[in-house]
């Protein structure tokens, strides 16, 4: 498994701004026994999106790094929270 190639858009407002690729298992976890027990080295070195700065502060500033790698560890799980799709919604208006 390799880092997902970089997209022309970010993957969560769809605008076309500079990207940074977003870990969805946050580094921070990866020597965490829990995180070691469930997820592949691979997987939390390359399970990740790219994002826009905008999304990925939000995100950053929504969860704790721990939430963020249990709860919210695909694309799908952080768009059905409610004020990251509040957010991105307002984004996407912005243009």
């Amino acid at each position: 498994m390799r880092k997902p190639e970089k997209p022309a858009v970010c993957e969560m407002c769809k605008r076309k701004f500079p990207l940074t690729f977003h870990h969805l298992i946050p580094r921070s976890n990866h020597r965490n026994k829990w995180f070691k027990k469930n997820f592949t080295k691979e997987d939390m070195t390359h399970r990740g999106i790219w994002v826009c700065k905008p999304c990925h502060k939000h995100i950053h500033q929504t969860f704790s790094e721990k939430v963020l790698g249990r709860e919210y560890n695909t694309l799908e799980k952080l768009m059905s929270h409610e004020e990251i799709h509040r957010f991105v919604a307002w984004l996407q208006k912005r243009g």
